[in-house]
């Protein structure tokens, strides 16, 4: 008997809700098929947010959420709640850097107006706390480099050209990253379709005065991102409920130009824009920083370069200076030689002969040597 293979299991992930209207946080345990039917989000967009791996930071605006990969926030904002991803518990109170952007959150929702949309306040706490991170980072970077580098320039070794290798590597990666948060903001800010999907609330009126139009009791029938079951709706109601979400859809497209003013649209957008726009400055003056960084070392490594070349260089002319001087000893090896062979001649029988010998042949090497430096000088080949 063959029996049929089970569907596994999606093994529940760690999160933390803050509620958009009320501030409450609290830990559940979502399956990735719940937060996907909750927020309404395709596979490949919970993978970003996947503790496990690492990906470059994205900012993806849905349409009923907002999915952020900054550094270490991960979370998935709607019009209603904010889901972030962390890696684990710690009784009731998650430990770690999505803790503290919870509290802060939380902090800014009981003192920032109700005319603030929530996903504005939830996006503004992630950009500003990944911007203030990053730009630790580099000072951090700038506290270490510059008295390493001022180090290096004095006294070249294996040790501190090692050290220097480790801080260059660690400046591309930091660069690198604080360059995809950069690209992320600017491609936001260069279109406007990208900017206005990130306004979730204006989205979720627009829903609910769909519904109200058109007499569909109960509303939307479930919350834009209220909790649904993977199994629990009928597939009648399910069908009909994305057929008037893909209505909708195309209503709010083709009334997008006639119900809403140029001027009301424009505004809306330089909303977010100017919110982006901020910690686009913010971020940007901190590849600056990272930038003149980069050039700063590649400043030492330049003189470095100089430093050994100039040494290379003086290791050349000495051993120049030696070849030539092992030229004019070998005269004297010629000369010995020559009076070494057992031959008899009328010279060796007079007494003073060794020292002419000699004499002459010191004042023929000495002369030999003073053509080479004349020579050298005169070719530049040694700093005469």
């Amino acid at each position: 008997m063959r029996i049929a293979n089970l569907p596994k299991k999606t093994p529940l992930r760690s999160w933390i809700r803050v509620d958009a209207s009320s501030g409450a946080s609290c830990s559940v345990s979502l399956d990735k098929v719940t937060v996907m039917r909750r927020c309404n989000l395709p596979a490949r967009d919970l993978r970003l947010l996947d503790p496990l791996f690492v990906y470059p930071s994205t900012i993806l605006g849905r349409e009923k959420a907002i999915v952020l990969n900054l550094e270490k926030i991960r979370c998935i904002i709607t019009a209603d709640e904010l889901l972030v991803s962390v890696k684990g518990f710690s009784g009731n109170a998650p430990a770690g850097d999505e803790w503290d952007y919870v509290e802060e959150v939380q902090r800014r929702l009981a003192s920032t107006s109700d005319d603030l949309p929530f996903e504005f306040v939830a996006m503004e706490v992630a950009l500003e706390a990944t911007c203030a991170y990053l730009d630790a980072q580099a000072a951090e970077l700038e506290i270490e480099a510059y008295p390493l580098l001022d180090e290096l320039t004095s006294k070249i070794s294996t040790l501190n050209l090692e050290r220097a290798r480790r801080l260059k590597s660690k400046l591309v990666a930091l660069t690198r990253r604080v360059q995809k948060v950069r690209d992320e903001i600017e491609h936001l800010m260069d279109d406007d379709e990208d900017m206005a999907e990130l306004y979730l609330t204006e989205k979720k009126h627009s829903i609910e005065s769909f519904y109200t139009e058109h007499g569909i009791l109960g509303g939307p029938g479930l919350s834009v991102s209220a909790p649904t079951s993977p199994v629990g709706s009928p597939t009648s109601t399910s069908a009909g409920l994305k057929r008037l979400e893909r209505n909708f859809s195309f209503a709010r497209s083709s009334r997008h130009e006639s119900s809403r003013s140029v001027e009301t649209e424009k505004r809306d957008i330089e909303e977010m824009e100017m919110l982006l726009e901020a910690y686009f400055v913010v971020v940007d003056n901190t590849l600056n920083k990272l930038m003149s960084l980069k050039e700063y070392i590649d400043d030492t490594e330049d003189f470095i370069n100089i430093q050994l070349d100039n040494v290379r260089n003086q290791l050349i002319q000495f051993e120049l200076l030696l070849s030539t001087a092992t030229f004019i000893v070998a005269i004297f090896g010629v000369v010995a030689g020559i009076f070494g062979m057992n031959f008899a001649i009328p010279l060796f029988d007079i007494p003073e002969a060794f020292n002419w010998v000699l004499g002459i042949s010191g004042m023929t090497g000495i002369i030999i040597f003073c053509g080479f430096l004349w020579y050298f000088k005169r070719r530049r080949l040694i700093p005469l």
